[in-house]
């Protein structure tokens, strides 16, 4: 971070030195525009000087000219040595810190060629911070093996951060687990952050970086070329990824991924719910990522699929362990088979069951989830 101003001009760095020491995490320019920064979650103009002020009148601002010249010092005046990102719409600086480009798109064949007469760049000033995944790595190991591991959140709220931290973990190793080789597709360059092919964020000593590769493509070629214990993505989305992540667990080999949403239903409506063990939802925080909900959805080996071994964590704390679960993974819900237990379902955040007595569940019969009415219902006996 201390560096950072240094990738500018010499004559403005004395401007970005200032504007770099008020803790920014994003710094947008548009042409004929005020200067915006965003500091700490909240948005700021930017003065003359480099600081902050809520005033739009004493903002910043750069014209075209100027943020073309300054676009070019930062591709190190080979504007062509860095298209293929640029027409991506982006760019990644020395650090890992990730430049954000649009303006006039030039196209051909049906495709982007390149991105000319830029009018708002977006500086994303990369943060690495040591130590975010602390609080869910007890979530993520089992006897010393690795779940199926997807993170969960809304835009903003540190997916990419958790994931970039737990990498770096695992890799080195830690209390809970030994070090495993781990391989990651780094398809927007946004978890290493490489320049010129190098990491410029701390993954951690036993990770294979793939840069700027489609993730469907670099799963398979990682298998083929590092022989990954572990693969990490970010942003699971299209169904070619999904798919090749279901190979790569066919092959053994562990993932662990973050993809958009909310709550329990955006996985369960993706058919995610059957392929990972462990599922961890988070919220804003400040400055490290704030855990919400850990669903732990783990089938015991050559169990029924409704008999498991496991412990189930809510929102709110509460937890308990027990030899023998019904679990209903379509439903996002794990009940103590007759016994007293807490238990809870997250569709729209209210428990389903709570506190539950001992016996009183599939008493008299099996429990079977139904998924349009949103309800558990007991057969062979009569009840609610």
């Amino acid at each position: 971070m201390r560096e950072l101003y240094t990738l500018f001009p010499k004559e403005e760095q004395t401007f970005w030195k200032q504007v770099f020491q008020e803790d920014a995490t994003e710094v947008r320019l548009r042409a004929g525009r005020p200067m915006l920064m965003t500091v700490r979650g909240r948005e700021w103009f930017v003065n003359a000087q480099g600081g902050r002020t809520e005033h739009e009148k004493d903002a910043r601002q750069m014209d075209q000219a100027e943020l073309s010249r300054l676009l070019l010092h930062l591709c190190k005046y080979s504007p062509y040595a860095f298209e293929d990102q640029r027409r991506e719409g982006y760019l990644t600086l020395e650090g890992g810190h990730r430049l954000g480009v649009v303006g006039q798109v030039v196209m051909e064949n049906g495709h982007i060629q390149t991105i000319k007469n830029s009018s708002c760049i977006n500086l994303r000033i990369a943060r690495e911070i040591h130590g975010a995944g602390d609080m869910v790595l007890p979530y993520l190991y089992e006897k010393g093996n690795i779940k199926n591991t997807l993170i969960i959140s809304p835009p903003g709220c540190g997916k990419t951060t958790l994931l970039r931290d737990l990498i770096r973990q695992i890799s080195n190793g830690n209390a809970y687990g030994k070090g495993r080789t781990i391989g990651v597709v780094d398809e927007r360059a946004e978890l290493a952050g490489c320049f010129q092919g190098v990491p410029q964020n701390d993954l951690g000593m036993r990770t294979d970086v793939l840069d700027g590769c489609p993730k469907s493509i670099g799963m398979k070629l990682l298998i083929r070329s590092m022989a990954p214990s572990v693969l990490a993505v970010d942003e699971l989305g299209r169904q070619e990824d999904i798919e090749e992540m279901k190979e790569a667990q066919r092959c053994g080999v562990k993932i662990l991924a973050t993809i958009h949403g909310e709550n329990r239903r955006d996985v369960t409506i993706r058919g995610l719910d059957t392929l990972f063990d462990c599922f961890l939802f988070l919220g804003k925080g400040n400055p490290a990522p704030r855990l919400l909900d850990v669903w732990i959805n783990k089938m015991a080996e050559g169990e029924a699929k409704d008999e498991a071994a496991g412990r189930v964590h809510g929102a709110f704390g509460e937890s308990w362990t027990c030899s023998e679960l019904c679990s209903y993974p379509a439903g996002g819900m794990a009940i103590r088979k007759g016994a007293a237990g807490h238990s809870r379902t997250d569709f729209g955040g209210d428990p389903l069951w709570k506190d539950v007595t001992a016996g009183v569940l599939c008493s008299g019969g099996n429990a079977t989830f139904d998924d349009t009415r949103q309800m558990l219902w007991r057969t062979g006996t009569t009840g609610t």
